[in-house]
């Protein structure tokens, strides 16, 4: 391989940028060398365009997110959650099953700390649990929310995927429906959608689909997109609002902050950690970019007021933004709160979270401008 002047020169630029890095920043993130000397080098390293060279930095955790979010912020990667590849079917079902085990006792003990009340129930043959406050506002009485929950298509099974629904019931004072959908290694795509339409079939029968909204969180936001595309097509009602928190709405690794969050996001860590092996297993050989798998390629018009959340850590910003901005350009009313240092969709791992009380109270005012009574 031939090898020119200047592209030799590419590795020595490179090693001395990351060697700067251990004198302009200590272990807090702060200053302790002369600027200049940083800024020679990185005009030298980003003298053309191209992909952007940045120095190894130690990035503190910010103090203008609340006590409790800092803590979530200075938490170690999750581990083996964010970069799980099991090599079998009976390996992952292992993974999954101790992982929702776990979950579960947690879900218990947060439902009883909110006051949320929990009936595991079927709707046309799909597993649900229905979430109920400790007391219903007389203005959604007659609301109802449908929930989808996240986890990368294989997390979630069962009451460990009940969380963010409780968060709902308890800072938005509704009745939320929990889809307990199927999941792979057993029921790849599309299993998960047959089952969440097969709910919201039945649901638009038990209330006024005026009155009600889907809501859900990374998967779950993904699957709440391809829901209104699915209805759509089939001609069902669609609910008065939605709610697709930092959602998975492209299952390729596309958006800058993939890169620019990469090892940052303390959650889901790096799209080549399980990520990549739950797109697989859940699209078992279909296109990623089908829309029903990655809804951010289908047709928004006509869709729901939105509500978008997500943080500056996220390994989805950008896949939030993109979706914001392609529901913008399609006329549909959307908003986007984004939260200070937070991961992904930290804001349901923690209900005493000041900032998740914030995140669910901002979608309720949305859903109460945009349901019915």
């Amino acid at each position: 391989m031939k090898i020119t002047r200047s592209s030799a020169l590419i590795p020595l630029v490179l090693a001395a940028v990351f060697s700067l890095s251990a004198l302009v920043r200590d272990a807090a993130g702060q200053a302790t060398a002369d600027f200049s000397t940083l800024e020679a080098t990185e005009n030298a390293a980003n003298s053309k365009p191209g992909p952007r060279t940045v120095p190894g930095r130690s990035i503190p955790v910010p103090n203008t997110a609340s006590p409790e979010l800092q803590a979530l912020i200075a938490a170690p990667y999750r581990v083996p959650n964010w970069n799980a590849n099991p090599k079998s079917a009976a390996e992952w079902k292992e993974l999954i099953n101790r992982v929702a085990t776990a979950g579960a006792t947690v879900q218990k003990t947060v439902r009883e700390k909110l006051g949320v009340t929990m009936e595991a129930s079927e709707i046309a043959g799909v597993k649900i649990f229905i979430l109920s406050p400790k007391e219903i506002p007389p203005a959604n009485r007659n609301r109802l929310l449908v929930n989808v929950h996240g986890g990368g298509y294989v997390y979630g099974p069962g009451e460990s995927g009940t969380g963010e629904a409780t968060l709902m019931a308890a800072y938005g004072g509704f009745k939320v429906i929990a889809v307990d959908y199927r999941m792979p290694p057993d029921y790849p795509y599309p299993a998960a959608m047959d089952d969440a339409m097969a709910v919201w079939r039945e649901a638009v029968k038990m209330q006024n689909p005026r009155n009600m909204a889907i809501f859900g969180t990374s998967t779950g936001g993904g699957m709440t997109l391809a829901m209104i595309l699915r209805a759509k097509q089939e001609g069902l009602a669609l609910p008065a609002a939605i709610a697709p928190g930092t959602p998975w709405s492209d299952l390729t690794e596309t958006g800058d902050s993939y890169k620019t969050n990469e090892w940052l996001d303390n959650v889901l860590v790096s799209y080549n950690g399980y990520l990549r092996h739950a797109a697989e297993l859940y699209a078992n050989g279909h296109d990623l970019k089908d829309p029903q798998l990655s809804p951010i390629y289908g047709d928004f018009t006509g869709f729901p007021p939105a509500i978008l959340t997500s943080g500056t850590r996220d390994l989805f910003l950008s896949l939030t933004v993109l979706t914001h901005r392609k529901l913008r350009r399609a006329g549909v009313e959307a908003e986007l709160q984004v939260f200070e240092g937070m991961s992904h969709a930290q804001y349901n791992f923690n209900p005493s979270l000041p900032e998740a009380k914030e995140v669910f109270t901002e979608i309720a005012g949305f859903f109460d401008k945009h349901l019915g009574k």
